[in-house]
């Protein structure tokens, strides 16, 4: 995996204003914040893409993200918040290292602004699809 700001940060080489590091996860504050205490839920496992991740790193992460995103939402007064995790460049991911935001929706309308355009969904394409996915777990 190539060299990322995260895997700086991650080696000390970037500053960073840390709310929380172990063995296996690093949190920060993002330097571009949509809202007052976005927070980025970083592996140190090199990582592009969720998939990508192993189970040990993923389930580190599963393990802390619900205690920082109830630490944002105490530090900042929010009552709401998105977890956002991208992969991929058309997906909108900016650092090719997996990252979870935590973005609390503050009542100025800040934070994460979301356009959703769902679409219809055939049932037996579905069943089919379904199946599709469950045989290549």
């Amino acid at each position: 995996m190539a060299e990322t700001i995260f895997s700086k940060i991650i080696a000390g080489e970037i500053p960073s204003h840390k709310v929380y590091e172990d063995d296996q996860v690093l949190a920060f504050l993002d330097i571009g914040p949509l809202s007052k205490g976005h927070t980025l839920v970083i592996p140190k496992e090199p990582a592009e893409t969720l998939d990508q991740l192993s189970d040990e790193s993923a389930e580190a992460i599963g393990r802390v993200l619900p205690r920082i995103a109830r630490g944002v939402m105490k530090a900042t007064g929010a009552t709401e918040y998105n977890v956002l995790q991208n992969n991929g460049s058309r997906a909108h991911q900016a650092v090719m290292h997996v990252h979870f935001h935590i973005i609390p929706k503050e009542g100025d309308g800040t934070g994460l602004g979301i356009g959703w355009k769902p679409q219809s969904l055939d049932n037996e394409e579905a069943a089919e699809l379904a199946a599709r996915i469950a045989r290549e777990l």
